[in-house]
């Protein structure tokens, strides 16, 4: 037995699948997850002692790649003064400035610990702010795991073929609304019927949880406008893309086409936490006074602006927010989705790929597909063998079918071409079939 082999026997005993996040088991792909010792820069060492080359960056989180060392620095100094007060404290203040100082469409935030919390509690305020009930999200994207949203969620749930999750009582539901990803038609139609029901419509701008997956610009101003007709408000949830596919997020992408665009409220996580359990969700002054202890929509949490997390989120939100950072990430970032383009149209293999900032995503579809159901189409053998070959050629890439990666500042000309030329290797083995 190998080490890692012995260690996932080890955790199967103690822990549900042997791992505390179900895709981590490596159950779509096959074979035995890599239990990682340490992180630095663009990579890690498994139990082995043996070196990848990372693209999952903690599912998006470290946009400066591992142990950058101002970050280090910052959350050291903040360990020694204390892991948690329960109380306020200044850092919280220097975070939310730091926040709202690059999203325009936010006046207020609230801090949180995780991404699921933030996207729940922005439904409930959505919800409190409106006193409305119906929500719309849409297949294939992932807002975590709260009841009322595990609906049709991509991610982990497409990884294991279950459309919604057991333990979710059918009466929680209810109100959710599922509609198609990039569907006009089908968006007219819910606010239709449902308009004037709608407290919020809830969407992943850049979809990460059914690989990498763009709504369409003329869907986006389609959805802004409806919701500002109906009177609902347009839920952003940037967990994934909020720096990391731009200073702006992803909501300044769409408003360099679409003029004045702004969601009404904004959900984060990852990046601004910089690897450490922090997320947030904010909006507009009159929205968030909505919240306890200002307003009746109750929302609490005894981890919530963590000191030594949010050292960790304003370093790494100082680091990134320097001169030509996002220019120089995009550059390696398109770099690789073009070299894996080109490769797998040498060998033959059906491929397509973008990316925005530092996420990306590839497909092994001859287009980009812009629904959950295209994205289904996708050949699961063969992408369990590519990701396996890039495996063994010490490439590191997300261990599912249906999630984005993710490439980091300390990721170098040098691990992208090499990347490429491992992903040609394999390539070749595919073009049999």
């Amino acid at each position: 037995m190998s080490t890692n082999e012995e260690l996932f026997a080890r955790a199967q005993r103690v822990i549900p699948g042997g791992v505390n996040s179900p895709v981590r088991a490596f159950r779509a792909v096959g074979g035995v997850p890599r239990f990682v010792q340490r992180a630095q820069g663009a990579y890690f060492w498994d139990a082995e002692g043996r070196r990848y080359t990372d693209y999952i960056g903690s599912w998006g989180p470290m946009i400066l790649g591992h142990g950058h060392p101002a970050v280090l620095a910052a959350v050291q100094e903040a360990a020694v003064q204390g892991f948690s007060f329960g109380a306020p404290t200044e850092r919280e203040i220097e975070l939310a400035e730091a926040i709202l100082a690059h999203l325009p469409s936010m006046d207020m935030v609230r801090l949180v610990s995780s991404g699921t919390e933030a996207a729940m509690s922005a439904i409930r305020l959505a919800r409190g702010a409106t006193g409305r009930k119906k929500i719309i999200k849409f297949e294939g994207c992932y807002h975590g795991h709260a009841d009322a949203l595990l609906v049709k969620a991509g991610s982990g749930l497409a990884t294991f073929g279950n459309p919604t999750s057991a333990g979710v009582p059918p009466e929680v539901v209810q109100d959710t609304l599922v509609l198609e990803y990039n569907d006009l038609a089908g968006l007219e139609q819910a606010f239709a019927e449902h308009g004037a029901a709608l407290a919020c419509l809830m969407i992943e701008p850049i979809a990460g949880n059914m690989n990498f997956v763009r709504a369409s610009v003329p869907f986006m101003r389609r959805c802004r406008e409806l919701c500002t007709q109906h009177g609902a408000l347009l839920v952003f949830d940037e967990v994934m893309t909020g720096f990391r596919v731009a200073l702006g997020g992803a909501q300044s992408v769409y408003a360099k086409d679409i003029p004045g665009f702004v969601p009404d409220i904004t959900v984060l996580g990852k990046v601004i936490g910089g690897g450490m359990p922090l997320a947030a969700f904010g909006g507009r002054r009159a929205v968030m006074e909505q919240l306890a202890p200002l307003g009746p929509v109750y929302q609490a949490g005894t981890l919530s602006g963590n000191p030594v997390a949010t050292a960790c989120g304003l370093a790494t939100l100082h680091e990134i927010g320097k001169p030509g950072f996002y220019e120089a990430l995009a550059r390696h970032t398109q770099a690789l989705v073009a070299g894996l383009r080109q490769a797998a149209a040498d060998e033959g293999v059906p491929f397509s790929g973008d990316s925005e900032g530092g996420m990306f995503g590839f497909f092994l579809l001859d287009a980009l597909p812009q629904k959950y159901r295209t994205v289904m189409t996708t050949d699961g053998p063969r992408f369990n063998k590519l990701f396996h070959g890039l495996l063994e050629r010490g490439v590191y890439i997300a261990p599912a079918l249906y999630e984005a990666g993710f490439v980091s500042a300390a990721h170098s000309e040098d691990d992208i071409a090499q990347t490429v030329d491992a992903a040609r290797a394999v390539f070749r083995t595919l073009a049999g079939g």
